[in-house]
C-alpha cells in the first residue's frame, strides 16, 4: 500500500527532474528547444521512469519482462543520483540567490556549465557503481575462540551472503564467487541468506548456476540459511506485496540448493566432524510472512555440549546479546549490504548495532558481510561486493 501512496510523489519528483533537464539542454543549443525534441526526450524518460511499474505488470513475453526488469534495476540507482545532484544544486542556487545575489548566477554560461558538471557527475557515479558491483573483494578476519578442538588449532571459514540470484545476478557472478571461494581453500563455507531475489524466474539459467556452485571446494561442505528474500513474493521498486495465494515457499529454491550441493539449516544444528557445531537460524521477516516461528538462540543451544565451538548463521544481525548469552562463539550475518549506495550506508550504520564488519559481544565474535551481490539498483557506490575469509583460532592443546 505504501508504494501506491508514494506514487504521486514519485511522479512530481520526475516532473521536477525533467523540467530542469529540458531547461538545461535548451540553454545548451537551440536544437534542443524544438517541441519535437522535448516530446521525444520526455517519452524516453517516461519509459525509463515507468519501467519500475511496467516490469511489475508486464510478465510476457519473458524476454521483454527481463528487459524491463534490467532497465528498472539500472534506472533506480541512476535516478537516486539524478535526484541528489539536482536537488543539491538547486538548493545551492536558492541559497546564493537569497543571500549573496551574485550577477554570474543568472548568466546562461553559468547555467550551462553547472548543468554539464551535474551531468558528468551523475554519469560518473552511475558508471562507477555499475562496474564496482562486479569488483568482488575478499575481506579477512582472524578471531580467537577459547576452546580446544581435538586434532586442530584453527578453522578457515568463508562467509558470504546476499547473492540475490535473479535478474541482475546470474551464472557469471556464480563463477566469480566460486573462484574467489576456492582460492581461499576453506574448511567450511557459510551462506547467510538471501541467496535468491524473490523470484525464482529471475534466474536466467538456474541449472548452469547450480552446477557452477557445485564446484565449490570445501573440506566440510557448504551450508546456508534462508534470508528475507528467499521466498516467492511480488516486489515493486523495493516494496513487497502479499501474495494472493500466500504461497511464499517456492520448492524450486530448495531444490536449487540441493542441486548446488548446499545444505540448508533451517533452525537446525549439525555437529561437524565431531569437532564443532554449526547452527542455521530461520529469518524473522520470512517467518512473519509465512506465519512461521523460529527458535530462540537459547533453545537452539540448550542441548549442545558448549565445550565445543558453536557457530551461528543468522541472516539479519539482530539479537546479538541473546545469541552471545546462548553460548555461541561466532555469529555470521549479512542482510545490510552495508547500505550498498550512498547515502544509504549512513542509514544502515544508524539502524544496526553492527551494520558491517566485526563486533565482539562478550565472548562472541559477530561478523556481518556487506554481501556478495546486489539488491534493487544494479550498482554499488558506497560499499564493495565481498566474501569474508575468517580464520578461527582455537586454544592450543597441551599434552597430558
Amino acid at each position: 500500500m505504501l508504494a501506491i501512496f508514494l506514487a504521486p510523489l514519485y511522479i512530481l519528483i520526475n516532473i521536477y527532474i525533467v523540467r530542469w533537464m529540458i531547461l538545461w539542454m535548451g540553454a545548451c543549443t537551440h536544437l534542443f528547444q524544438t517541441p519535437l525534441f522535448r516530446v521525444c526526450f520526455a517519452g524516453v524518460y517516461i519509459f525509463l521512469a515507468s519501467s519500475l511499474l511496467t516490469s511489475f505488470l508486464i510478465r510476457k513475453p519473458p524476454a521483454f519482462h527481463r528487459f524491463l526488469k534490467n532497465t528498472a534495476n539500472y534506472f533506480q540507482g541512476t535516478f537516486l543520483y539524478i535526484l541528489i545532484v539536482i536537488v543539491t544544486t538547486d538548493l545551492a542556487r536558492l541559497i546564493l540567490k537569497h543571500t549573496l545575489h551574485p550577477d554570474w548566477l543568472y548568466t546562461r554560461k553559468t547555467f550551462v556549465l553547472t548543468g554539464a558538471i551535474c551531468t558528468l557527475l551523475i554519469i560518473g557515479i552511475s558508471v562507477y557503481g555499475i562496474l564496482n558491483q562486479w569488483n568482488l573483494k575478499t575481506k579477512t578476519y582472524d578471531v580467537k575462540v577459547d576452546k580446544q578442538v581435538e586434532g586442530t588449532d584453527s578453522l578457515k571459514i568463508v562467509l558470504l551472503a546476499d547473492i540475490h540470484f535473479g535478474y541482475s545476478i546470474g551464472e557469471k557472478n556464480a563463477e566469480l564467487l566460486v573462484n574467489a571461494i576456492n582460492s581461499q581453500k576453506p574448511d567450511l563455507v557459510c551462506i547467510a541468506g538471501d541467496i535468491f531475489d524473490n523470484e525464482y524466474e529471475g534466474l536466467k539459467n538456474p541449472e548452469k548456476t547450480a552446477s557452477t556452485l557445485r564446484s565449490i571446494r570445501s573440506r566440510y561442505g557448504v551450508y546456508a540459511c534462508w534470508g528475507n528474500h528467499d521466498l516467492n513474493e511480488p516486489i515493486l521498486a523495493g516494496f513487497t506485496f502479499r501474495s494472493a495465494n500466500k504461497d511464499y515457499d517456492d520448492p524450486r529454491m530448495t531444490q536449487f540448493l540441493k542441486d548446488a550441493n548446499i545444505r540448508l539449516l533451517n533452525d537446525e544444528t549439525v555437529l561437524i566432524d565431531d569437532r564443532f557445531y554449526l547452527t542455521g537460524r530461520k529469518d524473522p521477516s520470512r517467518c512473519r510472512k509465512m506465519d512461521d516461528t523460529r527458535k530462540s538462540p537459547s533453545q537452539l543451544t540448550k542441548s549442545l555440549d558448549l565445550r565445543r565451538p558453536v557457530i551461528f548463521m543468522d541472516h539479519q544481525p539482530g539479537e546479538l546479546d541473546e545469541v552471545a548469552s546462548s553460548g555461541a562463539d561466532l555469529d555470521l550475518c549479512g542482510h545490510t549490504h552495508d547500505g550498498q549506495l550512498f547515502p544509504l550506508n549512513i542509514i544502515t550504520g544508524l539502524v544496526w548495532e553492527n551494520s558491517c564488519g566485526y563486533l565482539k559481544k562478550g565472548n562472541m565474535h559477530n561478523i556481518v558481510t556487506s554481501g556478495a551481490g546486489i539488491w534493487g539498483p544494479n550498482m554499488r557506490t558506497a560499499t564493495n561486493s565481498e566474501i569474508c575469509a575468517i580464520t578461527v583460532h582455537f586454544s592450543p592443546q597441551f599434552a597430558s
